[in-house]
């Protein structure tokens, strides 16, 4: 389809639309007012969406010492069960050790204590921070029966929080912050 006009010596005529200049004048006004105007409603709702969600982040990735220190007392109670259990389906007596830096096990064999060789038995320091308070050297045994010498309750603390473990003379153990 021929662009040329007929009795145009052959060149291009160019099209003009009426209104051209005047969408373009108005597009050329709006981009003034925008960056004029600021920030829209909807970018700062997305900007403190975004502090939001960060902020979120950062509190749930903060460590809380009185639940670290509440897994601590729980998986102490947990070797101590396994100590328990041991010494029932050994048929010996099996003992569980405790300082103010860490615990750990022995086993009655040869006629005198020694070191527990069952893989979760193994000697433990208390996570740093974590004190067993008021302890020196304590020792509960366990007998054949699962029945402990004596009670003993261990209290831990860190970064003033407490956590007591408290072994009864039938051999349950339980935690209690």
């Amino acid at each position: 389809m021929p662009t040329s006009a007929p009795g145009s010596n052959g060149r291009k005529r160019e099209r003009s639309w009426p209104w051209a200049p005047a969408f373009a004048e108005a597009a050329s006004r709006r981009r003034e007012r925008r960056r004029e105007a600021g920030f829209t409603l909807v970018e700062l709702m997305v900007v403190i969406a975004v502090i939001g969600i960060a902020s979120a982040a950062v509190v749930l990735a903060m460590p809380d010492p009185r639940g670290r220190l509440m897994d601590e007392a729980a998986r102490f109670a947990t070797r101590t069960r396994a100590a328990h259990e041991a010494a029932i389906v050994a048929g010996r007596p099996v003992s569980l050790w405790i300082t103010r830096e860490g615990y750990g096990f022995d086993a009655w064999r040869g006629g005198r204590w020694t070191p527990a060789d069952a893989a979760g038995l193994k000697v433990a320091r208390w996570n740093e921070g974590t004190r067993a308070v008021g302890l020196v050297r304590e020792r509960v045994t366990f007998d054949p029966t699962g029945l402990a010498d004596r009670p003993l309750t261990v209290t831990l603390t860190r970064e003033g929080t407490r956590a007591e473990v408290a072994v009864a003379a039938d051999g349950s153990v339980r935690v209690a912050g």
